[in-house]
């Protein structure tokens, strides 16, 4: 799946990618710093049903939010030196329960991250938009 938005379509784009996955992922966010990983999974937690503020966990690596019908884990891996940091937090019970994982920075963890996980990779296009594309790992 290939979309090409604007920030102020992020609402609609959001319910696009909750409609196509049907029930709870982890979701594994690819990126350059800015691209919009951050706002786009502020918005998919919002759609989720998530009423509290959301931030980026860059430094606690881990945010965890309950939404409407699931708990959502929003992780940032950008300052991690080495794969194995990743342990000390838990890391195989969050990603194998019921949840949405929603995953900055996956490229850090490349040998942790579950088999059956989405790939979302933003682009920042030269007019300003975004273009997305889903697809599995």
């Amino acid at each position: 799946m290939k979309l090409t938005y604007q920030l102020s379509e992020l609402k609609d784009i959001t319910t696009k990618i909750i409609t196509y996955l049907e029930t709870p992922k982890t979701l594994l966010f690819y990126g350059e710093m800015g691209v919009g990983k951050t706002t786009l999974i502020k918005e998919l937690a919002k759609q989720l049903g998530v009423t509290e503020a959301t931030s980026s966990p860059t430094f606690s690596l881990v945010n965890e939010y309950q939404g409407s019908e699931n708990t959502i884990f929003h992780f940032d891996f950008y300052r991690i030196k080495h794969e194995e940091e990743v342990y000390d937090i838990g890391i195989e019970e969050y990603f194998y329960q019921n949840s949405w994982c929603l995953v900055e920075w996956p490229e850090k963890i490349p040998n942790i991250t579950p088999e059956d996980a989405i790939t979302i990779r933003i682009h920042k296009n030269s007019d300003k938009t975004r273009t997305l594309e889903i697809s599995n790992s």
